[in-house]
């Protein structure tokens, strides 16, 4: 895959929330939500205040090797897990759910930015040793959200009857009969068959998805050093029996939260909202919130005892002794989860989404009250990537890459603008209209004052018609521009297809199985480490 590069600013997109542009400018008015910036400077900040929180290493290592036990290992990743023992050695992480086939692109940008970052820091800070990571967020229960690809431009779904956390739930014949619709699109590409290799080699049938999507990920992005991190895990959990306590007994992290979510929500809309307990009960093959009502700790939606075999509701001392013993039955959400990630990793930076970083500002004085490090958010990388026939229809058209950032209508004008052989704005027809009402109003007023009045109601309807007219007229002579408005609203569709970015709707296979690896070599190339800009892949 040849390409070349371009960058644009995020704001230029039209893409990107104004609370991530904001922090994108370090505005002043986020200050207080977040401790160090996204700069070399502020790094070397967060590793002095990581320097004082301790970390059970022997732990991390030990069951990360469990973790790769039966897994074909790097060299480069047991160096890295290894590493992970001595007190200069941290973490760079990223996280996301176990999407099935990693569902949208931005599932492997957001890892190869960590990646990309570590490979910077490396260099730059010889003293101290850092690792990328990826946290897998296995525990997930939304499979509306993480059980469906857009492989060219079609929706594919797993119609599974599961329940509970998805990474939980296994390889059925729903999904293999999934798995045949992808073959039968990317079999005939030139790198199809490459890939639908490796996916049957991890997605086999009775694996769960948790593990399938380790070993895909393993497999893709295993030379890079990168460790998968799984947090369905006993003795990670059993690290934040105090905290989960906290959060049944005193509902202390709602409370603190909800006050920084206040603050911030006086400048922009917040992102999540913190629930009075923020665990979920992770148990076989459910996962619900945990609530507490009348004296009870119950599991919402389901009954006492459900089955006859699942005690589904607690008493405060049956809850206690459930959280000592089984650590693992308990689920951070979006308020614990980072929380979660940040107590058990030596981390530095963590590197999100827009909706990611949002709710992360949320979290500085949750960090803050459990003497909790927090760590460096930074925006992810995102990309546009330009197929060459597709660069040839936007140059055919006399447009730029940029311009189809521009709503398509305004492209559609902007055609018409330049090619129209026929006026169709009343510019100076309607100046000189202005000037007449001005010359009337003048010899009405002479007459009778009281007249301006009726000659300003007749100068406002006649602009307003003429108005009107002016848009008619606009929109005869885009029929007559008709196969132009068809390529570039293909052309939309394709670079934006359903009005989002194209990462953020489109699967990885189909690119792989179009070039191959070489398509991860070339994002991972031009990924960016602390700039902060989009970037645009044209093939060549």
């Amino acid at each position: 895959m040849d390409c070349t590069a371009q960058r644009i600013p995020y704001r230029q997109t039209g893409y990107f929330t104004n609370i991530v542009l904001d922090y994108l400018d370090q505005a002043e008015k986020l200050r207080p939500f977040f401790s160090n910036p996204p700069t070399l400077q502020g790094i070397k900040k967060a590793i002095e205040a990581r320097k004082k929180c301790n970390i059970d290493r022997a732990m991390l290592v030990n069951e990360l090797k469990k973790q790769y036990a039966n897994s074909a290992t790097s060299d480069s990743v047991s160096k890295n897990i290894e590493s992970l023992l001595s007190v200069d050695t941290f973490t760079i992480c990223t996280a996301h759910q176990p999407n099935i086939l990693t569902g949208p692109l931005f599932f492997i940008y957001k890892i190869l930015h960590v990646i990309k970052l570590v490979e910077h820091l490396n260099k730059s800070l010889q003293e101290f040793k850092f690792v990328p990571v990826f946290y897998m967020g296995s525990e997930d229960a939304d499979l509306d959200e993480l059980g469906h690809i857009n492989l060219n431009g079609e929706k594919l779904v797993w119609s599974t009857k599961q329940t509970g956390a998805v990474g939980r739930m296994k390889i059925d014949a729903a999904f293999v009969k999934l798995l045949s619709v992808v073959e039968g699109q990317l079999d005939v590409l030139p790198f199809g068959k490459e890939i639908l290799r490796l996916v049957k080699e991890c997605y086999k049938e009775g694996v769960d998805i948790q593990s399938a999507t380790f070993q895909f990920v393993n497999a893709l992005l295993g030379e890079f050093g990168l460790i998968i991190f799984l947090p369905d895990n006993a003795a990670f959990k059993k690290k934040m029996i105090p905290i989960f306590k906290d959060d049944l007994l005193n509902q202390t992290p709602s409370g603190i939260v909800e006050k920084t979510s206040q603050k911030l929500g006086e400048t922009y809309k917040i992102q999540a909202n913190p629930r009075e307990i923020n665990l979920f009960y992770l148990k076989d093959n459910i996962r619900e919130r945990i609530i507490y009502n009348n004296s009870k700790f119950k599991i919402a939606n389901l009954a006492t005892n459900a089955g006859g075999n699942s005690k589904l509701s607690f008493s405060q001392e049956e809850m206690m002794e459930e959280l000592q013993n089984h650590p693992d039955r308990f689920s951070p959400n979006v308020i614990l989860r980072g929380l979660y990630q940040e107590t058990i990793l030596p981390n530095l930076v963590f590197v999100g989404g827009g909706g990611e970083l949002s709710y992360w500002l949320q979290l500085k004085d949750l960090f803050a009250h459990y003497k909790t490090p927090f760590p460096v958010l930074l925006l992810r990388n995102s990309f546009l990537v330009i197929e060459k026939k597709m660069q040839e229809k936007i140059s055919k058209l006399g447009f730029t890459i940029e311009d189809f950032f521009l709503p398509e209508q305004d492209l559609v004008n902007m055609v018409i603008a330049r090619e129209s052989k026929n006026a169709t704005k009343l510019n100076g027809t309607l100046s000189e209209t202005e000037q007449l009402y001005e010359q009337i109003k003048k010899q009405a007023a002479a007459v009778d004052f009281t007249l301006t009045d009726h000659v300003e109601a007749l100068r406002a309807m006649t602009i307003r018609r003429l108005h009107e007219l002016e848009k008619k007229m606009l929109r005869a002579e885009k029929r007559k521009f008709g196969d132009h408005q068809r390529q570039i609203h293909a052309i939309k569709e394709k670079l934006f297809p359903t009005g989002s970015l194209q990462e953020r709707y489109d699967n990885m296979l189909a690119y792989y199985a179009r070039w191959g690896k070489d398509f991860i070599s070339k994002v991972y190339e031009h990924s960016l480490k602390l700039e902060q800009e989009f970037v645009i892949l044209t093939e060549t």
